[in-house]
């Protein structure tokens, strides 16, 4: 998409060397620089270039959930009593099922992504924890079936 590169001032190479970290961030920037076509030192400057424009937050793994245990992904969707606002967010975020917090538009106030062992265990989640929380007025519950990630689209390679 041109309009990202128009509007930060991107250019092909930066959009493309964002590409390939997307894809896998522990890539070696000499790597990197064979893969590209593209001189080491000049990625290297890139790569600073962006990280101080805040366009790289910060680089990253990819966890395998279900050897750690996370059987259950879910996603909450909560209507919330606007006066307790921050105390709901503080209590959501000293769960530790509780893995990010949205504030969103729409019938739900907030929607909460939750991992858990089992659906047993997402229920004693939803309804001891979260539901518990004093100001929180509703839930409903999104189990993920199955995730398809794709790269995002102002990322797609030319």
């Amino acid at each position: 998409m041109k309009i990202f590169e128009a509007l930060y001032r991107f250019d092909e190479l930066d959009m493309k060397l964002l590409y390939e970290l997307a894809k896998d961030s522990s890539i070696s920037v000499p790597n990197l620089s064979k893969k590209l076509g593209i001189n080491a030192s000049v990625l290297y400057s890139r790569i600073k270039r962006l990280m101080k424009k805040k366009v790289i937050k910060k680089f990253t793994i990819v966890i395998d959930d279900s050897i750690l245990g996370i059987g259950v992904k879910a996603t909450v969707g909560v209507n919330r009593d606007p006066k307790l606002k921050d105390s709901i967010h503080t209590q959501l975020m000293e769960t530790p099922e509780v893995v990010s917090i949205s504030e969103i538009t729409g019938r739900f106030d907030i929607m909460i992504r939750v991992y858990a062992e089992n659906l047993e265990a997402l229920h004693t989640i939803v309804i001891e924890k979260i539901g518990k929380i004093d100001g929180i007025k509703n839930t409903e519950t999104f189990v993920e079936l199955q995730k398809t990630d794709k790269d995002p689209v102002y990322l797609a390679k030319k």
